[in-house]
């Protein structure tokens, strides 16, 4: 059983912790998490994170190259968000 005082310094880091996930990223930073089911959350592309699984990860990692040519070919079509 925790002592009251790894109770009261548990309580203080998970304040810590959560004052700091309140501060909004700054724009165009990107920062990463492990969520609670194991998989990586990237913020700081949109108002959502983007979360995937590491094998989804690996895998979309694996086409980089492709989805920069798509990019490439594709980017008189494709919008830019300011």
């Amino acid at each position: 059983m925790a002592s009251e005082e790894d109770l009261k310094a548990e309580i203080e880091r998970l304040r810590a912790e959560n004052e700091n996930l309140k501060k909004p990223v700054a724009r165009g930073q990107i920062s990463m998490k492990v969520s609670e089911k194991g998989a990586l959350s990237v913020y700081g592309l949109g108002r959502f994170p983007v979360t995937l699984y590491r094998e989804q990860w690996d895998k979309l990692l694996g086409v980089a190259d492709q989805i920069r040519g798509f990019i490439q070919d594709h980017d008189s079509e494709l919008k830019k968000k300011e």
